[in-house]
């Protein structure tokens, strides 16, 4: 069985929905349970699954009873729940439920690396004019999902030219083309900025290494909201310190955190932030309207939002 599809029609007194375990979020997802039409119930008597805990995946299998058909999982990557997933039931998670503040931050960080003020906030006296303008950029944006919807619109703001680079050969509108992973070598030679906002993959894993970074000009930025794991870390080291690219922003690390004494800590044109493209302030709330919205389908019998391909693992 495959997760994009659900076919069930439920009564809406059999919405039995467990939300597990309990946290601090517990609350405010059972809240949206409810609003969403259906009714908390204990895991033993529940058909479906709102799992409250990103960081206890471990927990979760033994709670998988035979009778859940629906388990929803919390954020958009769910590599730390793969070896659990299974075609017994329908599965989906965050994907694009926190796409708008994470393109808000990619804006953000691309400013302050392309206009000088990462350096700028270093130092300690009056120094020499610096920064580039992001107007008429070419912005490559590496994933095809709800991070590049929601930045193409900021980027047309700027008159950006801008290439989404996806699996799949559908057309985005909002981008000036769409391409495949095999198109980067024509591609990134002309890239100003390259974003990775992608799922991680076996495909995707290690993708932007030394091949990678000798193609990208050495005007040029890279930014990586995806997952530490799509950079090869010793490659972006010497990228940085040879001069082969620009700079680069990193939300996410390979290893994540990164160490106290790692040298891309002592990198000028390194911009590190800890994994906050969204916070629990911004994200909490989208989580559970998402889930209002996937109990008020699930009841329905109509397609879920966020189904997780189980052949593509994501």
């Amino acid at each position: 069985m495959n997760s994009s599809k659900n076919t069930r029609q439920t009564n809406k007194l059999e919405a039995r929905i467990a939300v597990e375990p309990d946290n601090w979020r517990r609350d405010g997802l059972a809240d949206a349970v409810v609003r969403g039409g259906g009714t908390v119930s204990p895991i033993e008597d529940a058909s479906a699954l709102v799992w409250a805990d990103p960081d206890r995946p471990g927990l979760l299998p033994e709670l998988l009873e035979p009778t859940l058909e629906w388990v929803q999982l919390p954020f958009a990557g769910i590599e730390p729940f793969l070896p659990m997933l299974d075609d017994h039931r329908i599965w989906t998670c965050g994907k694009g439920v926190y796409s708008q503040p994470v393109a808000e931050h990619v804006l953000g960080s691309i400013l302050a690396l392309k206009r000088g003020l990462v350096n700028y906030a270093r130092k300690r006296q009056w120094s020499g004019p610096v920064g580039e303008t992001l107007f008429g950029a070419h912005v490559v944006i590496l994933g095809g999902g709800g991070i590049a919807n929601d930045l193409l619109p900021l980027l047309a703001a700027f008159d950006c030219e801008t290439t989404v680079v996806r699996r799949s050969e559908e057309k985005n509108l909002a981008a000036t083309r769409t391409a495949k992973l095999e198109d980067l070598p024509e591609i990134l030679p002309t890239a100003d900025i390259v974003v990775l906002a992608l799922s991680l993959t076996s495909e995707t894993s290690g993708v932007v290494n030394s091949s990678f970074f000798e193609l990208m000009p050495e005007r040029a930025i890279l930014v990586n909201v995806a997952r530490g794991q799509h950079i090869v870390t010793a490659d972006l080291v010497h990228a940085l310190q040879s001069g082969g690219i620009a700079g680069v922003v990193l939300d996410v690390t390979d290893p994540e955190p990164l160490p106290d004494d790692h040298i891309l800590w002592t990198i000028e044109n390194c911009l590190i932030t800890p994994h906050i493209g969204n916070t629990p302030e911004m994200g909490i709330a989208l989580l559970e309207t998402r889930v209002e919205e996937n109990v008020r389908r699930y009841i329905a019998g109509d397609q879920l939002l966020g189904l997780i391909d189980l052949e593509l693992g994501y």
